[in-house]
């Protein structure tokens, strides 16, 4: 019997690309930087609700059970998030035209208010920290990046390890 063939070792530039990943993630997630970010963009809600909130402003309305899926986190903290988001006016609910006695999330127009406040915020620091790259690199890192991104969704793998197609719209 013969053993299975070990995988390649990972070059020098996957190492330094995940090294990388996990250092933006690191920065991109931390408390302090989500407070500033609220504080420039005057706008207070808590990172879950900001995830949610983008999510929401970057497809049609959508049933909470799909918002949990596109966020990866469990249909409760969903309904908890949208009952925030609801009760502070950012979001509202509406029948789902494929089945009435669904729901799907919308955004208020203080909802798209509170987005747009919070993405120019996030864009100024995000000009701020790359003042020096000239256009051309930006645009190349723009393409790497959606290029990247849209190769980890078509490998995405589902709980059971199987391959999961990328949400409709993200691909």
């Amino acid at each position: 019997m013969s053993t299975p063939p070990l995988p390649d070792a990972p070059s020098v530039d996957v190492i330094e690309i995940e090294r990388a990943l996990t250092r933006i993630t690191y920065l991109s997630t931390r408390a302090r930087r989500h407070d500033r970010l609220m504080a420039l963009a005057g706008v207070p809600l808590d990172r879950a609700a900001v995830a949610l909130l983008r999510q929401v402003a970057d497809s049609e309305p959508l049933r909470p059970g799909e918002l949990a899926a596109r966020l990866g986190v469990e249909a409760s903290h969903v309904t908890r998030t949208v009952q925030q988001l609801q009760t502070s006016g950012h979001v509202t609910r509406v029948p789902d035209p494929d089945d009435r006695r669904a729901q799907r999330i919308q955004l208020t127009e203080a909802g798209g208010e509170a987005i747009a406040k919070i993405r120019d915020a996030g864009i100024r620091a995000m000009r701020a920290a790359l003042s020096d790259w000239s256009p051309g690199d930006l645009r190349h890192l723009a393409t790497l990046f959606h290029r990247m991104v849209d190769d980890f969704l078509a490998h995405a793998l589902d709980e059971e390890g199987e391959p999961r197609p990328a949400p409709a719209g993200e691909a």
